[in-house]
């Protein structure tokens, strides 16, 4: 396997991109929109410029990553040489089985198709494709190049081989796979969402942000705070992998009324500057 196409050039797609490279991969890097490629690009030159400045990487391993690295907004032309596709777009799944529609189209017939959802169910995005043995979840986490796990999920169809070299590649860019069954949430969301949908209700029962990462951080050990850990992941992520949970599991999953008031009020965290604290992006 040699050429990896990301699609999406958000937070986790520059991030899946940039690991990639940094493996050995050829990589593709395509969007819709040209501003969001430029913004990557600048995204990942700054994440390499800081690991040479910590003794991680030299200049020249970061000059070599850039460089295997093309953008482009013609998804056709991102899929055509494609050994696996990585898509990284919004949580929507309407628009993933859309774009699975045209990898299908796109790619080569021996494509594995990967995508990052956190929590729609991989069985129901390959339901868009006659290649169900080709689809699989690769779950990144945020952000990309500092967390070490991949979650990776095996649909109802996935095959073995498709398993196989997905997991190498896992291993390949210096990440450690752990293997969840294909529901709803598979296990990071499914424990993390509900964590973060209760954080919430604490926020709304008077509890101040602060005082509550504070508690789980000195208590129980989080390295981070529930509401710093939303921040990160986007208010907007978590109310989907609940609506997603909620859908397939009932009301116990229901993503909380001040969660989605916060995601209408544009309060994402530190993607949009601001959240339970404020960012300077």
């Amino acid at each position: 396997m040699k050429t990896v196409t990301v699609i999406g050039a958000g937070v986790m797609g520059n991030g899946v991109a940039q690991v990639s490279a940094t493996g050995g991969y050829k990589v593709m890097l395509n969007d819709i929109s040209n501003d969001a490629l430029t913004k990557a690009m600048a995204t990942i030159e700054k994440n390499l410029g800081k690991m040479v400045n910590k003794g991680k990487i030299t200049e020249d391993d970061a000059k070599a990553t850039l460089q295997r690295i093309t953008i482009t907004t013609n998804l056709e032309e991102a899929c055509k040489d494609a050994d696996l596709i990585v898509e990284c777009v919004l949580e929507n799944l309407e628009l993933k089985k859309k774009i699975f529609a045209d990898l299908e189209r796109f790619c080569k017939p021996e494509t594995i198709l990967g995508t990052n959802t956190s929590a729609i169910p991989v069985t129901e995005i390959a339901s868009a494709t006659s290649r169900g043995e080709q689809v699989i979840g690769i779950h990144f986490m945020n952000p990309v190049p500092l967390m070490k796990g991949v979650e990776v999920i095996k649909g109802q169809l996935t095959s073995e081989e498709t398993m196989k070299i997905t997991l190498n590649y896992v291993e390949k860019i210096g990440k450690e796979s752990a293997i969840a069954v294909d529901f709803a949430g598979f296990i990071v969301s499914r424990l993390l969402d509900v964590l973060m949908n209760e954080a919430i209700k604490l926020v709304q029962e008077g509890n101040s942000p602060e005082e509550i990462d504070k508690a789980m951080q000195l208590c129980a050990g989080h390295p981070m705070g529930p509401c710093t850990l939303l921040d990160l992941v986007g208010a907007e992520i978590a109310m989907h992998g609940m609506e997603t949970m909620e859908r397939d599991f009932g009301d116990r999953y229901k993503p909380h009324p001040l969660l989605k008031k916060r995601v209408q009020a544009g309060l994402l965290g530190k993607k949009s500057g601001k959240g339970f604290y404020t960012y300077d992006n």
